[in-house]
């Protein structure tokens, strides 16, 4: 695998509650739904909601305009963190666990645990 065939550095993963820093939904905070490895970008829940024309299926026999979240890039949102209520940067802490180690998230500002 070349250098230019590298995906990008994600630094959010499933699950999180991020907050949006830019673009027409700045300020929004939601769950990631999903993330995409290859192309950098995230779908976070209720952000970047678009509107799909759909022909009528079998399982959908009506068709019509259906709203659905589209993807951002994974460098417009943050982790959002609880305690300081905002979105924050992340350090990581090296945590010996018995024989293995584990790498665990935490917010840089107060020092809580993303990663439980």
């Amino acid at each position: 695998m070349n250098k230019t065939d590298e995906y990008p550095k994600i630094h959010v993963k499933k699950g999180d509650v991020v907050m949006v820093i830019s673009g027409k939904d700045s300020g929004k905070k939601g769950k990631i739904l999903s993330v995409e490895t290859k192309s950098g970008r995230v779908y976070v829940d209720k952000v970047n909601v678009v509107s799909r024309h759909t022909k009528p299926t079998q399982s959908q026999p009506r068709g019509g305009i259906i709203k659905k979240e589209a993807a951002i890039h994974s460098s417009n949102v943050m982790l959002y963190c609880d305690k300081c209520r905002k979105g924050v940067r992340v350090k990581k802490e090296i945590v010996f666990d018995g024989t293995k180690e584990r790498r665990l998230r935490k917010c840089a500002s107060c020092g809580e645990l993303f990663d439980k």
